[in-house]
């Protein structure tokens, strides 16, 4: 039996990989996904549109950037409703929300119905991920907390594969074909009920909230998966035994630290700067990339052809990332891929054929992709349980700024200079996020308790 001076979270860490923890990681990972598919179906639903309603590149850019606006309130809100109801509940009614609109958004008579519909989406979306990364990182096992994550975020790769499909099969086969692509982001509606009723709810936010009994069954379920089971208990025994020992950190009459605290404050200052780089140059460069390749004089189904084929280095980066993370830690996997990311952002810039803008546009994929894997790893380890959904919240609600204000600004830097230009600048802000990445403490093989 179970020590008991060995608390619920130390027993977590210390288990294996067990089929608990992979039906977690496959049941977040294909809600993960879900989202993807969505965000990654406006930039085909962008290029269609400019040929269909004749839309100007500023009305373009305000249908890819309104979401983003969105996802900047839904982060912070979901991050702040994350520690006051529980990862799960936010987890399940996200998805919900951003099913619903996105199917909705297919039915739109104009662009003012699609814009209104595609902020309502982002506000699912943007709640959602943060809070996913937070529930798988509170249960995967300390030794391979980092991989576990980065494998989470691979699954962006999987919907954002199933988006270029979609695009490339569905959006060019009539005028209506962007109505369809739109009309499946309804499925995440329908997974909602999946998460709500098939994942647990994270240990450390019941430990937080005083719900021992409920941590404790929780625990005892992933022990028993990995072969540890413990001597039935009569029901009056087992609430005293269940209302202890609770992790240090997870006790509910603690103060609640800032995340500007003195102690957090230069690594939540460090987050915020790398969440903002990477949002901009990512979403200003993937949200564009087929229309770019349409004005660049491709046809749309050539050029939804060459972002599909773009779109499938992402996996290999993340899988890359998550065997990197765990053997040179979570800093210099995230700085050494940011500043891949730079450098494949400027070759793509002066790239003029098709083989050099396939070549580093999966160059630009692998590096991106992986360098988002490595970032969603460390920062719910940067905070403690009870700022923990906050802390990721507001860092990925910070980077939402950049993601509003990239697709904006393409337009402008295309007026100003040309292709070269935009990917200049995309290189730029990856840098700067490397260089803010190198500031971030190293957290491979901590305890969550011990932030």
């Amino acid at each position: 039996m179970t020590p008991p001076t060995t608390t619920r979270t130390e027993r977590l860490d210390g288990l294996p990989f067990t089929r608990k923890h992979r039906k977690l990681l496959l049941g977040s990972g294909l809600g993960w996904a879900l989202d993807a598919m969505d965000v990654g179906l406006i930039s085909f639903v962008m290029a269609a549109l400019a040929v269909h309603w004749s839309l100007t590149p500023t009305e373009l850019s305000w249908i890819g950037s309104i979401g983003f606006v969105g996802m900047a309130v839904g982060a912070a809100l979901g991050g702040l409703l994350a520690d006051k109801i529980g990862r799960r509940q936010v987890f399940a009614a996200t998805l919900l929300v951003y099913g619903i609109a996105t199917g909705a958004a297919a039915l739109s008579t104009g662009i003012a119905m699609l814009i209104v519909l595609r902020f309502i989406v982002g506000l699912g979306l943007g709640a959602e991920l943060p809070v996913a990364s937070t529930l798988v990182s509170e249960f995967a096992p300390r030794s391979i907390r980092g991989r576990v994550v980065v494998i989470l975020e691979g699954f962006w790769a999987v919907g954002w594969i199933m988006a270029a499909v979609i695009g490339y099969f569905v959006v060019p086969l009539s005028d209506d074909g962007w109505r369809w692509a739109l009309a499946i982001g309804l499925v995440p509606a329908a997974y909602a009920l999946v998460i709500r009723f098939g994942l647990p709810e994270s240990v450390r936010y019941l430990e937080s909230k005083g719900r021992h009994a409920e941590a404790e069954r929780v625990v005892r379920e992933f022990e028993a998966s990995a072969g540890i089971h413990h001597e039935a208990v009569p029901s009056a025994e087992a609430g005293a035994q269940a209302a202890a020992p609770a992790a240090p950190s997870a006790v509910a009459d603690e103060p609640l630290e800032s995340i500007w605290s003195p102690r957090l404050r230069r690594r939540t200052g460090a987050l915020w700067i790398v969440w903002f780089g990477i949002n901009f140059s990512y979403y200003g460069a993937f949200i564009w990339l087929p229309s770019l390749l349409v004005a660049q004089g491709f046809d749309l189904v050539r050029s939804f052809g060459y972002t599909l084929v773009i779109t499938l280095a992402q996996l290999p980066g993340y899988a890359v990332a998550a065997w990197l993370i765990e053997v040179w830690g979570r800093r210099i996997t995230l700085a050494v891929f940011l500043l891949g990311s730079a450098i494949s952002a400027g070759l793509f810039g002066l790239a003029g054929s098709p083989a050099t803008i396939i070549a580093a546009g999966m160059a630009l994929s692998f590096f991106n992709l992986g360098a988002w894997g490595a970032l969603y790893a460390i920062g719910p380890e940067l905070y403690p349980t009870r700022t923990r959904g906050a802390g990721t919240g507001a860092a990925a609600a910070f980077g939402r700024i950049a993601s509003i204000i990239a697709p904006l600004l393409v337009p402008f830097l295309l007026d100003t200079g040309d292709t070269v230009m935009v990917f200049a600048v995309f290189a730029a802000a990856f840098v700067v996020a490397a260089l803010a990445a190198f500031t971030l403490p190293e957290r491979k093989g901590v305890a969550l308790e011990d932030t």
